[in-house]
């Protein structure tokens, strides 16, 4: 038992797989948001774990909802963090950490995850998240992983070379998972650098059937297919609208196409991704 948790019920499951659902770091796109709101859409869940998350979040950047009903202060809702069990359509038992990122004592939250991982006998640990990058939105959407183990990697795909980057509380989770003896794999999305701003549904897409090839989880896909598609209309339509945008993406689709690096610096997309941020306010 942890002073960061309170363990609420100990569901049979077999073998679980973890998945890590925690908001606040790189999610372009909103792809690995959506990702999550859609296994949880329609699956029954029960909370098996509810973190002190008054230890763990800083109040201040995540600050409660006050709720006033005619002027009166009826309460407050707090941010949370929680382990939750469920099924996917198949019926593998599969752990979902959801809530917001921890502001302190990420180690200590990490070994708070590797104990109830092996409480519950977990068999693999995945997170999910999006990155903006240079690639075309007219192809598909790639996932390159930060992997705990070279098999792993060569399998999902990464970037090469030696790359430092800001860290999110999933790495340190996959580290000491790890550590453990747990395997724990980052999966992350390619976002188009020009469509991150805004929601991107093949990004979480790509996510959802990710867990599917990869980690062998079954979900439904709900709504994910027409919005991707409904998404494709409208930068097709509005890269239209500019030869410039035009032939930036017809870069990003020759790069993306023959897997090698432009030289010539590509147009940043800025004003194409106010131009769709201007369309979609418009949209109903």
């Amino acid at each position: 038992m942890s002073e960061l948790y309170e363990l609420i019920e100990s569901p049979e499951l077999d073998s679980p797989t973890l998945l890590l659902g925690l908001d606040g770091w790189i999610d372009a796109g909103l792809a690995a948001t959506n990702a999550f709101g859609t296994l949880l859409e329609d699956l029954e869940t029960v909370t098996v774990a509810r973190f002190n998350a008054d230890s763990l979040i800083d109040h201040r950047s995540r600050r409660p909802t006050m709720h006033l009903l005619d002027g009166i202060n009826t309460g407050l809702t707090w941010p949370t963090i929680e382990l939750q069990a469920g099924f996917d359509a198949e019926g593998a038992s599969v752990l979902f950490l959801v809530g917001a990122e921890p502001d302190h004592r990420w180690m200590a939250f990490a070994d708070a995850i590797v104990d109830l991982s092996h409480q519950f006998e977990v068999r693999a640990v995945f997170g999910l998240g999006a990155y903006p990058a240079p690639v075309p939105h007219t192809r598909p959407t790639q996932l390159v992983t930060t992997a705990t183990d070279a098999e792993m990697a060569q399998r999902v795909g990464s970037v090469s070379g030696r790359i430092d980057v800001p860290a999110g509380i999933n790495a340190a989770i996959e580290i000491a998972c790890a550590a453990s003896g747990i395997q724990a794999t980052g999966l992350w999305a390619q976002i188009p650098h020009y469509a991150a701003g805004m929601p991107y549904p093949a990004g979480a897409l790509a996510l959802v059937e990710g867990l599917r090839t990869i980690a062998g989880l079954n979900f439904n896909l709900g709504s994910l297919v027409e919005d991707a598609r409904t998404s494709r209309v409208r930068l097709d339509e509005l890269v239209a609208n500019s030869d410039e945008h035009v032939e930036m993406v017809r870069q990003l689709e020759a790069q993306s196409d023959s897997q090698v690096a432009i030289e010539d610096p590509l147009p940043m997309g800025d004003d194409l991704m106010a131009e769709l941020e201007q369309f979609l306010r418009e949209q109903d």
